[in-house]
């Protein structure tokens, strides 16, 4: 079942050089890009910085509006929805950003944090807000007796695991990480990488998932996008956008991938051998 479409999306942006006398000018930031999700999947949206993957994101969440194309959410077309359709479709798709602590307030506590979404929705939580954010921040394994804490009081890979414990308050069926992974340690990397993976086994809904580290995308992925100038110039399932890539930028990208010596590797194992 398709959950998103986006079709024929593009995105201009209209700048103006320095001094009094400067012409405008317009960029194309995203340049007629189409693509599916479906629902259970991880689509990750690869590229180089400035390829416009972040940049289509914001657009399929509606962070950004589109110069041209539509949107379409589980059948609807939202691309200029407002009101209680817009309310909605928020309710439906959320974002876990790159930064974790830029996005998280640091005046307020972590349960005013992963209860906002609720707050602006006007949803009253079952058993109040203290015992949500509890639930919440069990779910994505921190302390539930932390949550009157402040966010300058965890570490990098907990105060991401909070972004997406406010990420799932709403249940989403959409859940867009935007370089979700890219500022944390290796191996912070990949306990966040196995809890995306498991909380999306245990809820089903779908992932868009931004990013450049093409080792994570095989890692977290079914399909995959890679961006290039703007344009999507090969999609397909990961197995064979890695295993047999057709566009020549794609194989460009995973020649840069750092491959591990069979040798060194064989010497490895013998040696941690028992």
């Amino acid at each position: 079942m398709t959950l998103l479409e986006v079709r024929g999306v593009t995105k201009e942006f209209v700048t103006r050089g320095e001094g009094a006398m400067a012409r405008k000018s317009t960029f194309t930031a995203v340049d007629d890009v189409s693509f599916e999700v479906e629902l259970g999947e991880t689509l990750a949206i690869v590229g180089e910085s400035g390829s416009g993957k972040s940049t289509t994101a914001r657009i399929a969440a509606r962070l950004l509006e589109p110069t041209s194309g539509t949107v379409v959410f589980d059948g609807q077309d939202v691309t200029r929805a407002t009101g209680r359709d817009l309310a909605t479709f928020r309710n439906n798709v959320q974002v876990v950003f790159q930064d974790p602590f830029s996005s998280l307030n640091p005046r307020y506590t972590i349960e005013r944090i992963v209860t906002a979404p609720l707050t602006y929705q006007g949803i009253a939580p079952p058993g109040g807000r203290r015992a949500c954010a509890q639930e919440l921040m069990a779910r994505v394994g921190l302390n539930p007796d932390h949550c009157q804490r402040y966010p300058a009081q965890f570490s990098g890979g907990q105060a991401q695991r909070i972004g997406i414990a406010r990420a799932l308050a709403v249940n989403p069926k959409l859940v867009i990480c935007d370089e979700a992974v890219s500022a944390l340690d290796v191996s912070i990397q990949a306990q966040v990488l196995e809890l995306l993976m498991r909380l999306q086994r245990e809820s089903g809904f779908s992932y868009i998932f931004i990013a450049h580290d093409l080792a994570v995308v095989r890692q977290i992925s079914q399909r995959v996008a890679v961006m290039n100038q703007g344009r999507i110039v090969e999609l397909g399932s990961r197995d064979q956008v890695f295993g047999d890539p057709r566009d020549d930028y794609t194989k460009t990208l995973l020649a840069a991938v750092p491959r591990i010596n069979p040798e060194w590797d064989a010497r490895r194992r013998r040696k941690e051998a028992p």
